[in-house]
């Protein structure tokens, strides 16, 4: 089992702080968390490797923008987030929209709030019928129906508000 939240924040304050001897140590602690959490999102790309030292290196180089105060593992999925996405776009693969909640959700010690807060920026673009189609839908879990009744619009109406917002979060995604 890997390190947990405590022990990498130990870790990271410890390089932070001069120990050169923590800051190895958590930079090798971070390889499984990283393999696992692109294997996980990019299933049989032979660039997994790649990636965890791209992002090794971005956690060693960006190291001071951490925020003692806040979870690391956050710090850490988000650079990592960024990595995946910023690869995408250079092979300019197509995100199904079905995998943007997943590419925002990062594994096991990441607050859920941090993820929230993402999801809501993202949304946060879209046009307000839009965002209330989607977050009435996709978020809040209503029916087509219910939604349209609360909005008081056509199903029709929701639908195409639904997929026209999935399709511009999606082309937000691919750059």
């Amino acid at each position: 089992m890997g390190q947990s939240e405590d022990q990498l924040k130990a870790l990271m304050i410890g390089g932070l702080d001069g120990d050169a001897a923590a800051h190895a140590a958590l930079l090798r602690a971070l390889v499984p968390l990283l393999e696992r959490f692109y294997r996980r999102r990019l299933a049989g790309s032979n660039e997994v490797d790649d990636l965890v030292q791209e992002t090794l290196i971005a956690v060693h180089g960006r190291r001071a923008t951490w925020d003692r105060g806040r979870p690391f593992t956050a710090w850490l999925y988000a650079i990592a987030r960024y990595r995946m996405i910023d690869h995408l776009r250079r092979q300019r693969r197509h995100i199904p929209i079905e995998d943007v909640e997943a590419m925002l959700v990062t594994e096991g010690f990441e607050a859920s709030a941090n993820a929230r807060i993402d999801v809501a920026r993202l949304l946060g673009t879209l046009p307000p019928k839009q965002l209330r189609a989607i977050r009435d839908t996709h978020i809040d879990g209503q029916s087509i129906a219910e939604a349209a009744t609360r909005a008081g619009i056509g199903e029709s109406d929701v639908k195409i508000s639904v997929h026209r917002g999935l399709r511009a979060l999606a082309a937000r995604l691919k750059g």
